[in-house]
């Protein structure tokens, strides 16, 4: 991913901010030889701690055909991309130039996470990462614990498998005009807020807040 300077997260914060309120994600594991990189969507958790940039526990089926490359090469990247929108080229027009020779773009938030994957079996390692996943997307409570051997999910353990991704280095991104004149923000933040399509008022956001503190 190409990380402008105007782009990047303006401090560590920024970027940790934003995940801590994502939760959903690709995961991308290099194929074997001669195949194609996995790409498995899934829902996880992200914990700040331990290390320096923190873990991310998520399960996957066991008959999910992403192990065998996974267990070739542990180097991983989970990839969480959010408050994207199009932007028509006529908002982007410098000043004084006519609206048609403006350049259409994207607006988008990303944060990658390259990981070392750790797989989990231990049937009791398994079931306490898995209830702390349950705990963050469930808070209110509402399910069982997942207990080995005992009912209702103990017997289901054995169906899946929890991945501990150690993220040893983070690639971050708020793509928002942050090179772009005053003038031509501002127009792009009335243009976002007049249009209120899916993500405008996020990016909107986004693009205010990254003024206001870069």
């Amino acid at each position: 991913m190409l990380v402008h300077p105007w782009d990047a997260a303006h401090d560590e914060g920024e970027w940790r901010d934003w995940l801590s309120r994502h939760d959903f994600g690709q995961l991308a594991v290099n194929g074997l030889p001669g195949e194609p990189p996995w790409v498995q969507p899934t829902h996880f958790r992200y914990e700040a701690e331990p290390g320096p940039y923190g873990r991310v526990l998520a399960h996957l089926a066991r008959p999910n055909p992403l192990w065998r490359a996974l267990e070739a090469n542990p180097a991983v990247l989970l990839s969480v991309v959010d408050d994207h929108v199009f932007v028509p080229g006529p908002w982007t027009a410098p000043e004084g130039t006519p609206t048609a020779h403006g350049t259409p773009t994207s607006y988008y938030a990303a944060v990658q996470l390259r990981c070392t994957a750790h797989v989990v079996d231990d049937p009791a390692e398994k079931a306490e990462l898995l209830n702390r996943q349950v705990a963050h997307f469930q808070p209110e409570g509402g399910t069982a614990p997942a207990v080995p051997g005992e009912a209702p999910f103990g017997r289901l353990l054995s169906g899946i498998r929890v991945l501990r991704l150690e993220v040893t280095e983070v690639r971050a991104k708020f793509k928002y005009a942050g090179n772009k004149p005053r003038e031509v923000q501002d127009r792009v933040m009335d243009r976002l807020a007049e249009r209120r399509g899916p993500g405008d008022l996020a990016a909107r956001d986004h693009q205010l807040r990254r003024r206001t503190t870069g």
